[in-house]
């Protein structure tokens, strides 16, 4: 029961990986938090239901033009919304991010409705491994997560948009007498992590009914993993992932599984009281 809900937890935190380090990339590069990260996951799975189902593509072609249509649709964000309210400061921003998730979150009710939806998959009966229940969605959840991570790691440790994007945060301004151009790093990183989010939408598409409030599920964990990590921090943001799946599928040892996002709640109110900066927000701050 504990090894089952251990594997649960992990392969729900890398779930949760791919949201919270969209999330904690913009706040590095930009400072605000990007409350729109739900309905954006929401859309990703609408666009990949689009593919998969109404249009009849594959899944992994479906999950790539979720992918780009996320990325696209977090673009036209940064550029029709953020973009014009960057000087405004960070509480303005996290508004109209507010705006954006529910202008997002009724373009796919009123295009798809309220019914429950579903990729067309085939049923595939779950492994068993030394007690443990394995299915294939969470083969599949982790092993695309991790190609995701490596890939996400060599591009920002390893070319020069990496370098340009950490030269943003660490000081937009000294980036900038360097011709590293802000708004321009700016919407690639929202179209990046538009990609990520849109990917994680395909695999919570896999684990869930797809609804129009399913991205209000993952919100509430997502801000957790990213604020538990420290938010800045890539790293952090996964770490707190993998800790905020496996700390709420435990809970279920003591909890009714209904309650556990109580448990990201009250990792959010913790830290806000005892530790802001998170597990690896210090380290990122003084980087």
């Amino acid at each position: 029961m504990v090894l089952q809900l251990l594997l649960n937890g992990i392969v729900t935190g890398l779930l949760l990986a791919l949201p919270a380090l969209a999330l904690t990339l913009v706040f590095g590069i930009l400072r605000f938090a990007n409350f729109a990260v739900g309905a954006m996951l929401t859309l990703g799975a609408y666009a990949a239901y689009t593919a998969n189902v109404l249009l009849g593509w594959p899944l992994p072609l479906a999950a790539a033009c979720a992918a780009a249509s996320v990325a696209l649709a977090a673009l036209l964000a940064e550029t029709l919304v953020f973009e014009r309210l960057r000087t405004r400061g960070s509480i303005t921003l996290l508004v109209a991010s507010m705006g954006v998730s529910l202008v997002i979150e009724n373009f796919c009710r009123f295009t798809f409705g309220n019914a429950a939806r579903s990729f067309d998959l085939a049923v595939a009966r779950p492994m068993r491994w030394n007690g443990l229940r394995i299915n294939h969605e969470q083969i599949i959840t982790a092993g695309v997560v991790l190609v995701a991570l490596v890939l996400l790691h060599l591009l920002i440790t390893a070319s020069p948009l990496g370098r340009a994007m950490r030269a943003v945060a660490d000081n937009a301004a000294l980036a900038a007498v360097r011709g590293v151009e802000r708004r321009t790093v700016a919407r690639i990183t929202f179209a990046l992590t538009g990609a990520l989010i849109g990917l994680a939408g395909v695999l919570a598409g896999l684990d869930r009914a797809i609804d129009p409030l399913m991205g209000w599920n993952y919100q509430t964990p997502i801000f957790a993993a990213a604020i538990l990590g420290g938010l800045g921090s890539p790293i952090g943001a996964v770490a707190g992932a993998i800790l905020i799946g496996v700390a709420e599928e435990m809970s279920a040892l003591i909890l009714p599984v209904s309650f556990r996002q109580i448990v990201s709640f009250g990792v959010i109110l913790l830290l806000l009281l005892f530790r802001a900066n998170g597990l690896f927000g210090a380290k990122a701050i003084r980087k």
